[in-house]
């Protein structure tokens, strides 16, 4: 096996300051140094570091955590090959109450300091999430600072008459916190507006009364969503905070002011979950925010802001107030806690989805975006077995995805980040198997920074399943397929390695029409861009359309959002975002109703410095009320200044200055008139993501469809040399190319459920092997005979050693221990190889429940855990007498269903306790035994040199 225990990372200091030289708001002097190893996977592979390693959530279960257990538990997650953790502390386990530690006490700093120094000591980074639960709040939020929401009430007054009732807020929940009276505003029969404030007494009195007609009177409270943290830990409970004021923030802070002691604490990123304040749609200096940056009194509005109508000047009045609000959670919120963590000399690290925010804006204000996989994709890789069944979660989006990692590659931010396998099927029903391709899902969308959805501290003391969340995949040593999480873990470290170099190497950027998606929004007024509702907000949108679209044929786009246009700078024909960041060939404006003038002068000033930008369609208005006309004339004027002439083939063009603006419908035909050219690798089905690492150039590529792709494949670029790197084992060789012009043709050989990364470099390799190009040769060899079976490892009891002269499941043995068995099982079997005549030989295990580590000869031949289950062996084989272990794990599933059965409670946590997909109370009594073992056939099949390509279907 490669050499990539994280054991041997130099452990060298605190965290971040490989990581700081490319974070230009961070200096380093004011950051410290994660570890790192001195040594690559092999020459042709960037080096490993801790960053490298996929990193995992670790939840401390009421803070019940000890030095003991914390180093223990810390040992076993660097044996398996993670690189760091992310301490979220979270609701307790029922029956450990004396042991919980509230949150942030001297006793809680000292439990964090011990776990940052023996991470350290192991070469694991350590993050921490800024509060316990989700979202942000706590003890320290009173009523003023946390959470807001607009309460309104309306009257009915008539000419001549005063209201009699006093203008107090009438919900019980929004007296009990508090709701002062914040707007009130009379409606007048001939559309009259009066802001009647100033005329309401200390009581709630209004001392008005009108003179002629019957008017409606609006009053608007400062009231309060209620929120509170969930799945809080001890000491952690309290009020959502107020997420749009710079107070709340303030006042959220001190209290790790003080637990911090103006001491840096070691952590290498603090982190903010996703999004997920309900209702809250106020914040007590919103009026005043609103009207300085939109110009006019929304409280005058007020109608039209809470109005369920559809009509023109309602969808405008909720332009404003959303853009508003977006302002306001981005810089009343995001960037200085952005600022305070650069001040405890770290870096952040933020979800920003769900926000009702410009989530390409929040994701460029921090140091490392954050997306997340929730539910599981399925691929039509052949054989794959699920054994979930979700008609809840929409499968993780990749277009969703690129929106944290557009934001990280436009800004020249070298890390991309994912909370991974949220929810990837029901619990215990997990094989790593089904990781493998949604992680790959993720690097494709830019992704280089995997964290897991996670790991459990679970003290040495606590009965098997150990302690638990309650929506994870359980990453924990308590899972049978834990000896094998390292086949996994290698595989991510390989290729994040290569995913982190460089910087992103993508074609063009494309315009997110985010005003288009707040005008035709729900007239809810707290707009969250949530992973759950894209069916209504992008789906719908032709930005949504283009995106999949140009991805599907070959070209690799990122995300940019107004702000991101307003601060581009030409780049030959193209553009670049940051200084850091890497430069585009052009900008896309996908079809917009709602723009902005400012953006729209933005691009044509780009164009006229030698951008190409192509537009879909000119855009049809500017959003909201304020000076609406002025700015819808300005508008017209710029559209009206363009002259386009036909290009051809539905393309037009309008010079304007050095460069001109493209007219297309269909966008793709604009970048081939560019000759902006795609990568026509996808027509084999690959996809594929490229970095661009000093002018040596990656490509990283998978194959999720049933067939095997074995040919000449064209590069878009002219290379020297390309090596073939294997993510799966390590290898690494020159391949086979021809050049074609400006193209450079490679040969691969890549089957479903595989991956390549491809090193394309402007010098030749010198002292690299060639690629050994391999095709089947002869008939398989049966691996047969008499079978021995040993149970390893696991429970609730080892069943019996077998002879199995057939293999067959554990739960078709006669044992019944077997049949309620979660572990590991070592099977050995002795064969003979009457010659070893092929140039490698390839291990198949056939039907294998679900992942196996291999020792042929007693020499280690590493993992199989994942599609198509089969690994070259060649090396270790001799003629004659072979003996072939296999170590297999199982599924939890089986020894579940048996507690559940037999009534063992197990689930005993507060707050949610433990439930299913579904939500609902965990019951696996009702399941059907999972399959489990090795169920074959296993044969060896020998490979000869292959100097011809070919097509080969699945069954080939």
């Amino acid at each position: 096996m490669l050499p990539l225990d994280p054991k041997k990372l130099l452990a060298t200091a605190l965290c971040a300051l490989a990581f700081a030289a490319c974070q230009q708001q961070i200096t380093a002097s004011n950051t410290a140094a994660l570890p790192t190893t001195a040594t690559s996977i092999s020459a042709a592979w960037p080096a490993v570091k801790a960053e490298t390693h996929p990193w995992t959530r670790w939840w401390w279960m009421g803070n019940a955590v000890d030095e003991a257990n914390i180093t223990r538990n810390l040992k076993l997650y660097a044996d398996a090959g993670l690189g760091g953790v992310e301490i979220t502390p979270i609701y307790g386990a029922v029956g450990y109450e004396q042991s919980y530690i509230d949150y942030l006490t001297p006793t809680w700093m000292r439990m964090l300091n011990t776990s940052v120094q023996q991470a350290h000591n192991l070469g694991l980074g350590v993050d921490m999430n800024l509060g316990t639960g989700w979202p942000y709040g706590g003890p320290q939020i009173a009523a003023e600072s946390a959470a807001g929401k607009l309460v309104v009430q309306t009257y009915e007054v008539k000419a001549g008459q005063r209201l009699a009732e006093k203008l107090v807020v009438q919900d019980p929940k929004q007296q009990k916190l508090g709701a002062p009276l914040k707007a009130v505003v009379a409606y007048g029969p001939k559309g009259e507006r009066l802001d009647l404030l100033a005329k309401v007494d200390a009581s709630g009195q209004l001392n008005w009364q009108p003179t002629t007609g019957a008017w409606q009177i609006y009053a608007a409270f400062g009231g309060h969503t209620g929120q509170m943290v969930k799945r809080a830990a001890p000491g952690g409970a309290g009020l959502t905070m107020d997420h749009l004021s710079g107070e709340a923030l303030n006042t959220y802070l001190r209290r790790f002011d003080t637990a911090f002691e103006g001491k840096p604490a070691g952590i290498r990123s603090f982190f903010n979950d996703s999004y997920e304040v309900y209702d809250a749609d106020f914040s007590p200096r919103l009026f005043d925010e609103f009207q300085q940056r939109r110009g006019y009194d929304l409280r005058l509005y007020l109608r039209e802001l809470v109005s369920k109508e559809n009509n023109e000047q309602v969808a405008r009045v909720r332009d404003d107030y959303r853009e508003t609000v977006a302002e306001m959670v981005q810089q009343n919120f995001t960037k200085p806690w952005t600022n305070w963590i650069h001040g405890q000399k770290a870096v952040s690290r933020n979800q920003a989805h769900g926000a009702p925010g410009n989530v390409l804006d929040l994701y460029a204000s921090v140091d490392i975006p954050e997306c997340e996989t929730f539910g599981l994709t399925k691929f039509p890789i052949p054989d794959v077995r699920y054994y979930t069944v979700d008609t809840k979660n929409v499968p993780p989006d990749p277009v969703m995805m690129k929106f944290a990692t557009s934001a990280a590659n436009v800004m020249g931010k070298p890390l991309a980040s994912s909370e991974t396998f949220t929810w990837l099927g029901e619990h215990f029903k997990v094989p790593l198997a089904h990781c493998k391709p949604q992680a790959e899902l993720a690097f494709l969308t830019g992704v280089n920074h995997i964290f897991y959805h996670g790991t459990t501290y679970s003290p040495e003391q606590a009965n098997w399943p150990g302690w638990l969340f309650y929506a994870s995949v359980n990453f924990a040593p308590s899972n049978s397929w834990w000896p094998h999480l390292k086949g996994l873990n290698e595989y991510i470290t390989r290729c994040q390695s290569v995913l982190q170099a460089g910087q992103a190497d993508n074609d063009v950027v494309m315009y997110w029409p985010v005003y288009d998606v707040r005008h035709n929004a729900p007239p809810k007024l707290d707009m969250m861009i949530s992973i759950h509702t894209i069916e209504e907000w992008l789906y719908p949108t032709n930005f949504y359309k283009n995106a999949v679209q140009l991805s599907k044929t070959g070209y690799s786009v990122d995300f940019v959002s107004d702000d991101m246009i307003r601060q581009a700078q030409p780049s030959g024909s193209g553009l670049r975002v940051a200084q850091q960041g890497p430069s585009y060939k052009a900008l896309i404006i996908p079809t917009t109703g709602y723009m902005p003038v400012e953006t729209l002068t933005n691009v044509v000033k780009l164009a006229q410095q030698g951008t190409t930008v192509i537009l879909q369609e000119l855009p049809k208005d500017v959003p909201g009320l304020h000076n609406l006309e002025g700015r819808r004339q300005q508008l017209k004027a710029i559209t009206a200044g363009l002259n386009f002439a036909a290009a051809g083939n539905g393309v037009q063009v309008a010079k304007v200055g050095s460069g001109r603006i493209l007219l297309a419908s269909d966008v793709q035909k604009a970048l081939e008139y560019s000759k902006i050219n795609r990568e026509t690798l996808t027509d084999t089905g690959l996809q594929f993501v490229r970095r661009n690492d000093k002018g040596t150039h990656y490509y990283y590529l998978v194959n999720h469809t049933v067939n095997t792709v074995d040919s000449w494949v064209p590069l878009n670029l002219s290379a020297k040399s390309v090596t073939i790197l294997d993510p799966q084992d390590g290898r690494a060789g020159v391949a086979s190319t021809t050049a074609d012009g400006s193209q450079t043709k490679v040969r691969l050989q890549i089957k479903p459920g595989e991956s390549l990364i491809l090193k394309a470099a402007d010098q030749p390799e010198v002292a690299a092997q060639p690629w050994q190009y391999l095709a089947p040769a002869g008939t398989p060899i049966s691996v047969s005979g008499d079978w021995k079976l040993h149970f390893t490892g696991g429970g609730p009891e080892l069943p019996k050693d077998q002879t199995l002269t057939k293999l067959t499941s554990w739960t078709d043995l006669a044992d019944d221990n077997a049949k309620r068995f979660a572990g590991t099982a070592e099977y050995t079997v002795t064969f003979t190889m009457p010659a070893k005549t092929g140039a490698d030989y390839l291990l198949k295990l056939g039907d294998v429940r679900e992942s196996a580590h291999v020792w042929i000869n007693g020499q280690d031949a590493g993992f199989i855990w994942s599609y198509p289950y089969e690994k070259k062996v060649g090396t270790y084989l001799k003629k004659g007498k072979n003996t072939l272990k296999l170590e297999i794990a199982n599924l939890m599933a089986n020894r579940i269903i048996d507690l559940d059965k037999r009534k063992v409670e197990w689930r005993k946590y507060h707050e949610i306790n433990f439930v299913d997909l579904y939500y609902k109370p965990f019951d696996a009594s009702g399941w059907e035994l999972q399959p489990s073992g090795l169920l074959g056939p296993v044969t060896l099949q020998a490979l000869a040199t292959s100097n011809e390509s070919r097509t080969m279907n699945s069954g080939q």
